[in-house]
């Protein structure tokens, strides 16, 4: 079986060379655009490029606001600010994630809430939600207090995993009634949409990664959009050192950050854009020849789940248990086929493991079978 496997992905690339699991496809204007970027001498933070980055970005997800960081894991940060994440309040995520979702908790001085995720989406479970929001916590003076803790909760983090979109519209609709902010984790997800609406655009802020593995890249890189005018010009002061605009004094007005993408990674990043729609329709269309060739395995293929359209950035197999999985990875490496193992849970890790938690039955379940496999453009 793991050999058929081996051979079907080879005729898929037409190589029997070392396949990573997801490489950059550079085809179109990258070059050019970042040649024009050297010539003009703006290859910082400030340029042309980044201001179309982000018209672009933001026209394309279907918001008025984008604000280009050096990567998600920053985007996420300030996010988690934007929404009023300080020292000692509470941020409730999912387990079963990449540990930049958790680290940017970690970052505002916060704690994390690890609520389980569904299996058909692979992302935060609005039930599971529902759950633990009933049984530990309750609203006072529009704050969610946990009364476990005595903590405010002040956001909520759902992550679409491997570009799969959860049920945000119900995670939205519950953290709403907690006054709970959403803050939306589409590192994965561009171009995926739920219920014909991008995924990003659901949550008070949304955060997007263009790291090199990502469906399009900026070799590093993130953006944080949103509808809200406000949160947008903080958002960009406060990834700007909080300097205050003047011609030539240099004032800073808070604690910021040096957060903003530059015109050279920019460059990149509109170029990658002008390709994206090229990109997703490929990945569906090896995503339709998976689901084909998985028919009749005792493996499942990981598909959008219902009322979803993905982007299918990274594909991914059930196997039967633990052991079954190691088998496969081990078999698969061993033959030039790059594959690997979903994440460790953020609960299991050393840094969190005093976390609250509600059940994880689901993820642990998760942990145990799937695997990321070949998932590269093919041209």
């Amino acid at each position: 079986m793991y050999k058929d496997i081996v051979s079907f992905i080879q005729e898929l690339y037409k190589t029997k060379e070392f396949l990573p699991l997801h490489e950059p496809k550079f085809i179109g204007n990258e070059k050019k655009y970042v040649n024009e970027a050297i010539d003009s001498t703006f290859v910082s933070s400030v340029g042309r490029y980044v201001t179309q980055f982000e018209e672009m970005m933001a026209k394309f997800v279907g918001v008025k606001y984008a604000v280009a960081t050096v990567n998600g894991t920053s985007a996420l940060h300030i996010g988690l600010k934007l929404v009023g994440v300080e020292e000692n309040t509470e941020v409730i995520t999912q387990p079963l994630t990449f540990i930049a979702t958790a680290n940017a908790i970690a970052y505002c001085c916060a704690k994390p809430i690890f609520v389980d995720v569904d299996r058909d989406t692979l992302g935060l479970s609005p039930k599971k939600l529902q759950e633990f929001l009933e049984e530990n916590c309750e609203v006072r003076d529009n704050k969610c207090i946990n009364k476990t803790t005595n903590r405010v909760i002040k956001a909520c983090i759902p992550m679409h995993t491997f570009g799969h979109p959860c049920k945000i519209d119900e995670i939205v609709e519950i953290c709403d009634r907690y006054n709970i902010a959403v803050v939306e984790d589409s590192a994965e997800s561009l171009g995926s949409y739920y219920k014909g609406q991008h995924t990003g655009s659901f949550g008070k802020v949304g955060v997007f990664s263009f790291n090199g593995n990502k469906i399009i890249t900026t070799g590093g890189g993130g953006m944080i959009v949103t509808d809200d005018e406000e949160l947008a010009k903080r958002a960009k002061h406060i990834t700007t050192t909080a300097k205050v605009p003047h011609p030539y004094e240099y004032i800073h007005d808070e604690i910021g950050y040096n957060y903003r993408l530059t015109n050279l990674n920019s460059a990149l990043g509109v170029a990658q854009m002008e390709k994206l729609d090229f990109f997703i329709a490929k990945q569906r269309e090896l995503a339709s020849r998976y689901i084909k060739f998985f028919e009749d395995s005792e493996m499942t293929f990981i598909q959008e789940p219902k009322d979803s359209k993905s982007n299918y950035w990274l594909n991914g197999v059930i196997l039967k248990d633990r052991e079954q999985r190691n088998e496969f990875l081990k078999y698969t490496n061993d033959n030039g086929i790059m594959t690997r193992s979903v994440w460790r849970l953020m609960n299991k890790l050393d840094m969190f493991r005093d976390a609250q938690c509600g059940d994880l039955s689901n993820a642990d379940w998760l942990e145990d079978r799937v695997v990321n496999i070949s998932s590269s453009v093919i041209l």
